[in-house]
């Protein structure tokens, strides 16, 4: 069973088009369509969606956002059991695509639901049957929900695999310091660490790919993966093996939820082939050539879709 822990916010997409009944000369009037989104959320649902045993850990509000948040993860089957409950507002994202399908994200976030996550709100012990544990984003680098997943990765790392992707989002947090040490900090307790390349330049700088690598595996992950978008992935073992893997050609409706996708078909994968042992730990070598095909075109799906609508698993056998 997989718990994933940290963003859950909606996000409201800006309309291409304006309805064209409402009279609006001065350009001033902006249509908007929400999705429950959140990196870690899309991982937890996605993990649901290809066949396993899904918990969520984040507060989540009791306002209107946060009852949709609740009926989406309910209706893909993810458990929010261990979720606290706060009256603070849900955390927004507007967002508004470029030609090429990439996205740009203003936030809403300033003391909001998913970013309160104090210490004592964390469960004392998590249900024995919790595996493997995954971390990202901006919920990494704001406080107090940053020092509170921090201390439950670091206090879980010895009995359970944990996974982490930075996923920057300077638009919160523009304290490139302040991401450094959060990534030094959970990928100290990771055994998988995925991140995309415009992630490693602006944590690391230009050319910071091997250095990223071996930061990594030095802090003593098993796994490192990094995605280039459409340009394909590579993917690292501790032995030293590297394996890099095309991207697929698709048409592109939106890039919004292709790396998380990346993110929980990784785990997907490993967890069917029985790579992860009862303590947490990766007890045998994946085939990195299979595990990342089978990444990349569940990703490709996703980026066919409007939003984080991650694939199921019926999608990604066909």
């Amino acid at each position: 069973m997989f718990l994933s822990c940290g963003d859950a916010l909606f996000d409201l997409f800006v309309a291409d088009q304006v309805d064209p009944a409402i009279k609006d000369p001065a350009g001033t009037f902006v249509s908007l369509s929400g999705n429950a989104g959140g990196s870690p959320m899309n991982v937890a649902f996605g993990l649901a969606r290809l066949g396993h045993k899904s918990n969520y850990l984040t507060n989540l509000s009791t306002d209107l956002f946060g009852q949709r948040l609740r009926q989406f993860l309910r209706f893909n089957e993810v458990d929010i059991s261990l979720c606290p409950d706060t009256d603070l507002n849900t955390t927004l994202a507007i967002v508004e695509k470029a030609a090429d399908g990439s996205a740009r994200y203003v936030f809403y976030i300033d003391n909001s639901a998913d970013v309160s996550l104090k210490q004592s709100d964390l469960p004392t012990q998590l249900p024995e049957e919790i595996r493997v544990l995954h971390f990202g984003s901006y919920s990494t680098v704001v406080e107090p929900t940053a020092s509170s997943l921090a201390t439950l990765a670091k206090r879980e790392s010895a009995n359970r695999f944990i996974s982490y992707d930075p996923n920057l989002r300077t638009s919160i947090e523009p304290d490139l310091d302040r991401w450094r040490e959060a990534f030094a900090s959970l990928s100290a307790s990771a055994n998988l660490v995925k991140a995309s390349d415009e992630d490693i330049e602006e944590l690391l700088g230009k050319n910071s790919e091997d250095k990223f690598v071996a930061s990594c595996l030095d802090a003593g992950a098993d796994l490192v993966f990094i995605t280039r978008g459409s340009d394909g992935s590579s993917g690292y073992a501790k032995d030293g093996e590297r394996v890099d893997a095309k991207g697929v050609t698709v048409d592109v409706v939106d890039t919004v939820g292709a790396g998380d996708t990346f993110q929980a078909t990784l785990l997907h994968w490993l967890a069917t082939h029985q790579h992860i042992s009862e303590k947490g730990t990766l007890q045998s070598k994946p085939d990195l050539s299979a595990m990342m095909d089978c990444a990349t075109r569940a990703a490709a799906i996703t980026c066919t879709r409007a939003g984080a609508d991650l694939p199921r698993l019926a999608e990604l056998e066909t």
